[in-house]
Formats: C-alpha cells, structure tokens, sequence
C-alpha cells in the first residue's frame, strides 16, 4: 500500500530528538564493550502477525547515526505479513547499529501496532459503506508518524490540527450561544463569513433536535456523537444523503460493524492512536 511518508524536514527533527533523548551524552555499554572497527547485521523481525509500517525510520536513524550503515526494507509498507518475518536487515559499524536499537524498535511497534489495528477495524466494516477515521488524540510529538500508521493501515485521517478544519463542537455551540448566536445555523453561517479561505465545516451534534438544525445549514458534514444505533438509524434516515455523516464515541470493535450499518458515511476512533498496543518486534544481531 503506497502512502504518502512524513515530511523530510519533519521526520528528520522527530528522529533527532529521540535520539538525543535516548542516548544522553553517549551509549557507554556500546562503546566500552564494542571493538571501534567491528561490523554487524541486524534484523527487525515480526514477533507476531502484523501490518508492516515505518521501515523508513531505519534509514533515518542510521543516516544520523553513521552514515557508513546500509538499511534495507524487506517488506513493504501496508503488507500483512506472519510471524518470524524480516522487516529491515540493518548493517555496518557495529557500535552505532546498538545504539540505535532502541529509537528504531520504539517507534516502528507503535506505528505497527497502530497500522495493524487500524487494518482490523477497517476489515470489520469493509462490506459497508463506511470508512475509519483516526481523531488527534495522538501522542505528543508523534501525529504525523500516528496519522501516517492510520492511513498504512487502511484507515483515513480526519483533522491533522486545529488549523485545517472547522469543527463545531459542544462546547463551541454552547459558549456562542451564551455570547449571543442563536444556535447552529447561525455559527455555521458565521464561519462561513469569517473564513479567510475555504475550510470544511464540520458540526458536532448531540441529538436529533441538533441534527435537524445542523443538516438546514449545510455544513460539509455533521458528526453525531455517542449516539445509541437507533439515535444513528434515526439520523441517517433525517439527512437522508444532504450531508456526509460521521459517528464517534465509544467505537469498540465489537460495535464498528453495526455503527457502520446504520448507514453512516464514516466512524473516528480514537482507539486508533490513544490506545493500539504496540507491535511486538525483536531486534536481532546475525551475521551473513
């Protein structure tokens, strides 16, 4: 599966600070026990079944680290792939693939474990309309690895920051109706008014009442929150196709498949990024 990697100059200052974070002023145990001169090969390999995703930060953790060390991809980006498989074969100065062990393994079990989770929900609704959407309840500093994971993994990002959508949320709605608009038709108009350039409008809605509201004033999609399946069915049937709907809330794996049933255009589960357990993959030293 072919996505779109993470800006270079992006990429470049996450590594760099994990790195600084995990080495200090230096990797003592490599470089006392470490010949200087010595070579070694490394293999990331699954320990479990999972979606291959981030083999790329091999490369940049070496490129930083010694230049001298060739990492190779074994597996593509978005691969299924089985227990025991080699994800990247790492090789060169032995002390410097030691040293970046731990960044690599660190960030590729998270964006494994995301990609892969993501690929479960995405299989559990694939016979209905519906796709899955990530939220940015992300981990500081880590959105446009999490994000990118979520889209490895078959899923779609919603929002990447505050800067490239309206959404419209409860709270938004109710301090503008405690400072004078009259509800949702009037703040979606007021936004369109007031956008300096086109953004799409999204209205966060608790109830039907709110849906009715929202779908008159023709926002590019109206989310329905914490909705139970027959508040969803209700809804859906209101809209009637006007206005793409998305359901959040509570969007257990057990329930994606009759949320996405009811009708809905998509689903964000925060699940996706806030909690995916990381991939299990072992660091191990060969040599060919």
């Amino acid at each position: 599966m072919t996505q779109t990697l993470p800006a270079t100059e992006n990429l470049k200052q996450l590594i760099n600070t994990a790195l600084a974070e995990d080495i200090g002023t230096g990797d003592i145990t490599s470089s006392l026990l470490i010949p200087e001169g010595s070579k070694a090969e490394m293999l990331l390999v699954a320990r479990e079944g999972l979606i291959v995703c981030g083999t790329f930060i091999a490369t940049e953790v070496y490129k930083q680290l010694n230049s001298d060390i060739k990492v190779t991809a074994l597996e593509e980006e978005g691969k299924l792939v089985a227990t025991a498989t080699p994800l990247v074969k790492i090789s060169g100065p032995a002390q410097h693939i030691l040293t970046g062990e731990r960044v690599c393994l660190n960030l590729m079990q998270r964006m494994c474990g995301i990609a892969t989770l993501t690929h479960v929900y995405a299989d559990a609704v694939k016979d209905t309309k519906a796709k899955i959407l990530d939220t940015r309840k992300t981990m500081p500093g880590l959105r446009i690895l999490d994000k990118y994971a979520v889209r490895t993994g078959g899923g779609q990002n919603h929002r990447m920051a505050l800067d490239d959508m309206v959404l419209i949320k409860d709270n938004h709605i109710a301090v503008g109706i405690k400072n004078g608009a009259t509800g949702i038709a009037q703040l979606v108009a007021d936004t369109r008014k007031k956008l300096k350039k086109p953004l799409p409008i999204v209205v966060e809605c608790d109830t039907i009442e709110q849906v009715k509201e929202a779908v008159e004033a023709k926002p590019d999609r109206i989310l329905l929150d914490n909705m139970s399946l027959k508040k969803l069915r209700e809804a859906v049937a209101l809209v009637a196709g006007r206005v793409p709907l998305e359901a959040s809330g509570g969007v257990s794996l057990d329930r994606v498949h009759d949320i996405a049933a009811t009708g809905v255009d998509c689903i964000s589960v925060g699940k996706l990024t806030h909690s995916a357990p990381a991939a299990d993959i072992g660091a191990d030293i060969t040599y060919s």
